[in-house]
């Protein structure tokens, strides 16, 4: 199923291919817990920028494998290409548009102790 989404703007738009009922992760790590973001992790295949791909600012920390994009115009940063699934993105839950997703089952990751953890969160692969 496609199920679309925006930053707050609306300026970048994206459609990603989920079932119907999606899995979610919530993470504690210092970055999402900042922003609110609630991940969707697909293969990179199953994401499509629409509109916005000349107005996306990225940042990067620590070992840079994440790969962080916002919106430069509003700030939000709804899809990005996460460390624990390089050749995957990551869209936020937050930004899927209302009435796309049939429902989310949601579990936590303790992504403020990604090194102990990161093999549970890959094994839900």
């Amino acid at each position: 199923m496609k199920h679309r989404g925006s930053c707050h703007c609306g300026t970048v738009t994206f459609e990603v291919e989920a079932p119907a009922v999606i899995d979610a992760v919530r993470c504690n790590c210092s970055m999402c817990s900042k922003t609110g973001f609630v991940h969707l992790i697909v293969p990179k295949e199953d994401f499509h920028l629409k509109s916005g791909a000349d107005i996306i600012t990225t940042y990067t920390f620590n070992t840079h494998t994440a790969k962080h994009t916002f919106c430069s115009v509003c700030g939000v940063k709804s899809f990005y290409t996460p460390r624990s699934h390089p050749d995957g993105i990551s869209v936020n839950v937050n930004c899927l548009d209302p009435g796309t997703t049939e429902g989310i089952n949601y579990s936590d990751f303790d992504g403020a102790n990604w090194e102990e953890n990161i093999e549970n969160l890959r094994s839900k692969d």
